[in-house]
This record gives C-alpha cells, structure tokens and sequence, in this order.
C-alpha cells in the first residue's frame, strides 16, 4: 500500500534533513572537512533513497489513501532540489568558494524543511483538520532533528580517532543539543497524541489493542534515548570519546526504532507519533 510505504520512507528523508542540520553544530573552520564530505554524503544518499522510493510509488499510482499520485511526484521533486543542493555544498567542500558553500548550505536547510513538512502534510487523512497538520508537521520536524543529533553525534565520535586532539567540547555540544530535543520531542509526543485522539476519535484502537505498541514506542524510542544521551554525557566527563561513540551508536538505533514505531502508528492510527 501507498501509504504504508510513504510513512516508512519519511524515516529516510528525516535523517537527510536533520542530519545537514546537526552538522552546522561544530565549529567548521576547526575541524578537518573530511568530516563534513563523509557526513553530507551519507545525508545525500539517505535523500537519494527517499526520492528513487517516491517515484517508484507514484509510477505505481497511489492505492490505500494519501499520498495521491501528484503528491508523490512533487515530494520526489522538491527531495531531489534538496539532493541537489546538498551535492552543491559537497563539491564546495573541495575548495575555498566560501560564498557557493554558505548559500547552497542554506538552500539545502530551506528546501529540506519545505519537503519535511510536505511530507507530514502529504500523510495528514481526509477530514483531520487544521490541528492535525500542524501535529503533523511538528512532529516530523523534531523526528528529523533527533535523527540528525544522534547519527551526525555518532560519525563525530568517529572523528576524534583521526584527530584525537579535538577538544571534547565539540562532542558535548552535540550531545547535549541531542539531550534537549528528546526532551522537546517527548513533550511534542504527549501534546499530539492528547489532540490527535481527543479529535480524530482514535483512541479506542491505540489506547485499545495498540497500547503495547504504544508503550514500546515511548519506552524504545525517546525515553530510552534520553537515558543513552545522559549515559553519553557522564562518559564524556572521564572524557571517554570511543565509548561515548558506542552509546552514540545505541542511541541513533534506539530513535529509529522509535520512529519506525512511530510510523507503523501513524500508518494505523494516523496519529503523528
């Protein structure tokens, strides 16, 4: 069905944005750009991946609910505007042309969340309302940042066996940004699943027959995350940089766990999870 593979293909293009997004954290002119040409390739082919999925759904016409065919067509389109812009800041990377570099970075984070939220809005259901897209919306927002903390933390970490003088600092930075947004997305999680039941009429099927798969997306995807971010945190302290990557590792499994979770709801229940 359409719809089943729309909602699983989202998990892909979510790290492509988040992650472009989470590697502006540490500082660019401090570190060795290999890093910045090894993570903007892996977010590039995570987009690729998004888009080669889209348009094999809309050649196959959309069955099973939205996204209807067009949708699937203008999603693969404004995802392959991103790749593009990524790929431009990646061949930057191999010069000085600063000013390219700069704009088509931002291109990139632009067109990025333009897809991201086309994306939501393209899964919202017939008759869900206002309310609902904005839920959606925001809820895929945050799934993208959270992604993008957590894996971009994870190839950092990687990073300090090629300079092992980069300061622990740069690490921290991103653990704790990561820190914060489960926090936020937990928040964003408990408000949308209260809207999204109180007016759809859900609640009987994900409060119902669903609520292991309920308690499992919570418990395997952020709460589990903000227990892995902390652990990762107190390791950074020592300062142990490879087994703070280790955790890193589990981190990022556990959030695409959670979101795949989140997905297979959403497919379910069309809450935003």
């Amino acid at each position: 069905m359409t719809r089943f593979a729309a909602c699983f293909l989202s998990v892909f293009s979510d790290v492509a944005f988040g992650g472009m997004v989470a590697i502006s954290i540490p500082p660019f002119f401090k570190i060795e750009r290999g890093f910045y040409k090894s993570s903007a390739g892996v977010y590039l082919a995570a987009a690729l991946l998004s888009v080669f999925g889209l348009s094999a759904l809309a050649l196959r016409g959309s069955q099973g609910g939205p996204p209807s065919q067009p949708w699937l067509w203008m999603l693969a389109g404004i995802w392959l505007v991103f790749c593009l812009f990524c790929a431009l800041y990646m061949l930057t990377l191999w010069n000085d042309n600063g000013y390219v570099r700069s704009r088509a970075y931002s291109a990139a984070l632009l067109s990025g969340l333009v897809a991201v939220s086309a994306n939501a809005i393209s899964l919202v259901p017939t008759g869900l309302g206002l309310i609902a897209a904005v839920a959606y919306v925001l809820s895929a927002v945050f799934s993208s940042i959270v992604l993008g903390l957590a894996s971009a933390g994870m190839l950092f970490g990687h990073w300090y066996l090629i300079d092992p003088n980069l300061p622990v600092d740069y690490l921290r930075t991103l653990v704790r940004a990561l820190g914060y947004a489960l926090l936020g997305y937990l928040g964003v999680l408990v408000v949308t699943l209260a809207v999204i039941v109180m007016t759809s009429g859900n609640a009987g099927t994900l409060l119902g027959s669903s609520w292991i798969l309920l308690t499992l997306r919570f418990v395997l995807g952020p709460i589990a995350s903000v227990i892995l971010a902390w652990m990762t945190w107190q390791t950074l302290k020592i300062p142990q940089t490879m087994a703070a990557t280790g955790l890193l590792y589990i981190a990022t499994m556990s959030v695409l766990v959670g979101e795949f979770l989140g997905r297979f709801i959403m497919f379910r229940t069309a809450i935003p999870l």
